[in-house]
């Protein structure tokens, strides 16, 4: 854990300002917005407005959709050292997993990592 004592809620707005900084500087362009939760041992985010007009009418057939979710998770993968190195540095926890997803209805990402402690519970002691 960190020496300097934080906040959750702090610690949330950290994590989404870190993370919309590097979907700029690694995907090109960042969310319309994004909300981070601290769950046990969990960090949940939701990055809304993340798809391009022309990803959008990518998604008109299952194909094109399979294909944008493909991709778009074979990119997130690609940065998932520097990831994990961003979580690490704001936590002071390792990430010992990582899932996403993609909704291409509602233009959104889901991105959870799991910690390797329950950080909730040491933020609020």
């Amino acid at each position: 854990m960190r020496e300097t004592k934080q906040t959750k809620g702090s610690m949330e707005a950290e994590l989404s300002r870190a993370l919309t900084q590097w979907e700029k500087e690694y995907l090109g362009r960042g969310s319309v917005s994004v909300k981070t939760d601290i769950l046990r041992d969990m960090i949940i985010v939701v990055l809304k407005g993340i798809l391009t007009p022309a990803e959008y009418k990518l998604c008109d057939t299952k194909e094109g959709i399979l294909s944008l979710k493909r991709i778009r998770c074979d990119l997130v993968e690609t940065g998932r050292d520097q990831l994990d190195q961003l979580i690490e540095e704001i936590t002071g926890e390792k990430v010992t997993s990582f899932h996403t997803d993609i909704s291409t209805r509602a233009g959104e990402r889901v991105m959870i990592f799991r910690l390797s402690s329950n950080i909730q519970k040491e933020l609020q002691s």
